[in-house]
């Protein structure tokens, strides 16, 4: 007697099939997507930058700007973490990389050698007149390039190569996406 349960051999293959087609249709938008959220979450860095110097500039800085995200990510009592001005996942080194992207922060304009020391631990002199944060995607991060400044505008543009971001002017090529408020 022959049993008749179960699958044949071919009806498999034709579900296996199916089943690579969809896979096939879906992981392209999947990527997509997973590139727009790190997109999303390097603009929202730039703004996170741009509010922290803000606060430290009005706050701790006397009305300059912190050289570093370390020096971002250390609150007024000298604490690393403990009531900083920026979230710990921006502010625990100089060059963070961060959903696909790879953040970073310095100065073009250079230091303020008559300011006095901040509230947070810089020496007299160390704070500086100006700032400029970059984004650039690592691989599979992103298609676009993020940057802003002392402006507080965010630029964006399409290469995977970093900004030429200064303190006081927009990259070349560069279209802005988020104008500071006030402008």
């Amino acid at each position: 007697m022959r049993r008749t349960q179960g699958f044949t051999l071919v009806e498999l293959l034709m579900v296996v099939a199916i089943i690579g087609i969809i896979a096939a249709i879906a992981v392209p938008g999947l990527l997509r997507a997973r590139q727009s959220g790190n997109e999303a979450a390097a603009i929202g860095s730039m703004r996170a930058i741009n509010s922290a110097q803000a606060s430290y500039a009005s706050s701790c800085g006397n009305g300059f700007y912190s050289p570093t995200l370390t020096n971002l990510g250390t609150g007024p009592d000298g604490t690393v973490g403990v009531n900083a001005f920026i979230s710990p996942d921006l502010g625990t080194a100089d060059s963070i990389s961060k959903s696909g992207y790879t953040v970073t922060m310095g100065s073009t304009i250079g230091v303020a050698a008559a300011a006095p020391a901040s509230c947070n631990g810089l020496a007299a002199g160390a704070v500086v007149q100006g700032y400029n944060a970059t984004a650039a995607p690592t691989a599979g991060g992103g298609q676009r390039s993020f940057g802003t400044n002392t402006n507080g505008t965010i630029f964006a543009q399409t290469t995977t190569a970093v900004l030429a971001m200064t303190d006081t002017t927009a990259p070349a090529g560069a279209a802005p996406i988020q104008v500071a408020s006030g402008q």
